[in-house]
């Protein structure tokens, strides 16, 4: 097949919008959309960022030859993936998106068929939108290319066959064998090269706005006509991608639009892992294909039942849904509609299909526990090696040779299988200065948090990084610039934080290991001033403490006294420590010292052991956001946690890169 099906192609062409200025002396056109769901237009950030600089909030119109009779529409702004106002002219794929809304109401329009699957196609895809025309009117084009090459996560690269005009940017890319759209137009060719397009997944880079937005987009196309054939499900039916679907065992676009729809009335998951685990489930516990791109809404979980590009099955699908319909029931939710489908849909299959659905149960881990388990008195106890919980870690490298301080960086997850294969990392270059570093782990660690956390219970964090850089205020990072009311934005009041040594990689060595075995063995923990009052630092002060000790510094761990100290605990094998991050008086402790050491003690003292202490110190920040009380002993303290029976992995001992 060379060329789309004529009436999805149609279907397309109406949807498609080009962008100009509400001005009159600014007729030029800035560039292409198209609509995705009611109101909601999808095109290039890059489109509208030399227009919208000094002022996002700018109105503006846009017009589509088969849309509200071809009179333009005031339109803004409503998100898009950069990160404030670029500079540049060049947008990275990644970033390359922004979401219009229309301004007017009761607008009626075509909205395209956005792919539900994760992974990239191949083959076919057929593009169209406007361009200017010598007089600056916007006229419509078509091309036809070929997908042939793929760009890290969302580029997508076009055969050099077909030449995109100026203004196309932003233009859908149908994917000609599913009669779905795929991606979004970025680039012309550039000498040999054929053109770049944004792969449709990239969306989910949006976050809650995404989910929102596909549960609109699904809403109206379960309500568009089901029998005329002048829609877009009705004629996926006759294309090849669609496989067979006369019903039964089959999965058919249709029972696709139905099941969609009623998802799109569930409420958002509890982040990533739950639509992962439930689709792995529902595959017979079977991973999806690598390569597939993290799944942040239940239709995501739908997109990765295909099996390389073969449509799903009714056994697969129906066992997906009705796993959906357990986890909402189990927190709480009445999905009444969707199991009421799923039930209906049931008549049609064979046997085994009926009772692999009706049987369906969540998998471990997915979620409310059936009783306490994990809790130990006021708190949750701290993950140990091998109990299958998860937990995200930051390494913080210093560039060697660095004028000032800067960092490489990496991100894992020790989940007790391979902590080796870092998920992200920066390890080239000049590095990250520590005042960039929280503006560079957001995305990545807003990735992983979602991957692994479960309801209710978020992964723990711990950094690692050097002893002269313990200062560093982890637990007042903000992973978001805008948190909701019932959220508190600081990382260290939603999930436990805790900083261990960098230098601690690979076999842990006696001295560590020994006083962790006598800690873990010597019940309640107590304080101990570090250093004693009026003395400096000896390390026989360190050697010399009881196995239940835990060092407590009322003063910074990384400069003067407070880091020789440090160092000292540090050699002596501690694993547990807590101290001061915000400074110390010059000439001796005062008041606040005391209240700060009063204040460790009890907290150490109610702890049955050292598992309780990462959360005990979070409910402890909790308390205090909620009271806004900045004078608190605990609101600059950090807590040191390295756990020799979960090292950090060895780096191998090869070159390091610097400057």
């Amino acid at each position: 097949m060379t060329d789309s099906d004529s009436v999805i192609d149609a279907l397309t062409r109406a949807a498609v919008v080009h962008f100009a200025s509400a001005r009159p002396e600014e007729p030029a056109m800035w560039g292409t959309g198209f609509f995705v769901a009611p109101g909601w237009v999808l095109t290039c950030a890059h489109v509208l960022a030399p227009h919208l600089r000094g002022d996002l909030g700018r109105v503006f119109q846009l017009s589509g030859s088969e849309v509200n009779g071809g009179e333009p529409l005031n339109a803004r702004l409503d998100h898009w993936l950069l990160d404030g106002e670029p500079a540049a002219q060049s947008v990275p794929v990644e970033a390359d998106l922004a979401l219009v809304r229309v301004l007017d109401s009761g607008v009626e329009h075509e909205c395209v068929w956005l792919t539900d699957r994760t992974d990239h196609p191949g083959g076919r895809g057929v593009v169209q939108g406007y361009r200017p025309r010598a007089d600056r009117r916007a006229v419509r084009w078509k091309a036809t290319a070929r997908i042939n090459g793929f760009d890290d996560d969302y580029g997508m690269r076009f055969v050099p066959e077909a030449e995109f005009p100026k203004g196309g940017s932003g233009s859908p890319v149908l994917d000609v064998h599913t009669g779905s759209v795929v991606g979004v137009l970025k680039s012309r060719r550039a000498g040999r090269d054929g053109g770049m397009a944004i792969a449709a997944t990239a969306l989910r880079r949006f976050g809650p706005v995404y989910q929102r937005l596909m549960a609109a987009h699904d809403r109206w196309h379960g309500q568009s006509p089901k029998i005329t054939g002048h829609n877009w499900i009705e004629r996926q039916h006759q294309l090849p991608g669609a496989g067979v679907h006369t019903g039964g065992d089959q999965w058919s676009p249709r029972d696709r639009r139905e099941a969609l729809a009623l998802l799109s009335s569930v409420p958002p998951p509890d982040g990533i892992r739950p639509v992962a685990e439930l689709a792995k489930k529902a595959r017979g516990s079977v991973a999806a294909p690598p390569g597939q791109l993290p799944p942040h809404a239940w239709r995501d979980g739908h997109g990765l039942l295909y099996e390389a590009g073969r449509p799903v099955a009714a056994i697969a699908a129906l066992h997906y849904l009705q796993l959906v319909v357990e986890y909402e029931r189990d927190r709480g939710g009445d999905p009444a509609a969707l199991a009421d489908w799923v039930a209906h849909r049931l008549q049609d299959v064979s046997r085994i299909v009926h009772t692999v659905v009706t049987q369906a149960s969540l998998p471990p881990g997915i979620g409310r526990p059936a009783g306490p388990p994990g809790l130990s008195r006021l708190g949750v106890r701290y993950p140990r090696l091998g109990d299958g919980s998860a937990i995200v870690i930051v390494e913080l490298e210093p560039v060697a040779d660095a004028v000032a301080p800067r960092f490489y960086w990496r991100v894992r997850v020790d989940d007790g299988h391979d902590l080796n294969e870092p998920l992200h990392e920066e390890q080239h270059g000049d590095g990250v200065p520590p005042e960039r570093l929280v503006r560079r782990l957001r995305g990545p660690l807003a990735e992983v948090f979602a991957s692994v956390d479960s309801p209710g219970t978020p992964a723990p964090l711990e950094v690692a990084l050097p002893a002269d850089h313990f200062d560093t205020a982890v637990h007042r990072w903000q992973l978001t610039e805008m948190a909701r009311l019932h959220h508190p934005a600081y990382i260290g009041v939603r999930r436990m934080v805790v900083l261990r040594d960098i230098t601690r990689r690979g076999e842990p060595d006696a001295v560590w290991v020994r006083r962790w075995r006598e800690m873990e063995r010597s019940g309640a923990l107590t304080a101990v001033r570090t250093p004693p009052p009026r003395q400096v630092p000896r390390a026989r002060h360190f050697e010399e403490m009881g196995p239940s000790a835990v060092p407590v510094l009322c003063r910074p761990a990384g400069s003067g006294v407070g880091r020789r100290a440090m160092r000292m605990a540090l050699d002596a094998g501690y694993g547990v420590a807590l101290w001061h991050t915000d400074g110390h008086p010059d000439h001796g402790c005062t008041d606040f010292c005391e209240r700060l050491h009063d204040g460790a003690a009890r907290f150490l003292e109610q702890a049955a052991d050292p598992l309780e202490l990462p959360d005990r110190l979070r409910r402890i920040r909790d308390d205090i956001s909620g009271s806004r009380n900045g004078g608190h002993w605990a609101e600059g303290v950090a807590l040191l946690y390295d756990d020799p029976d979960r090292p950090l992995p060895g780096d191998g001992g090869g070159p390091v890169d610097s400057p």
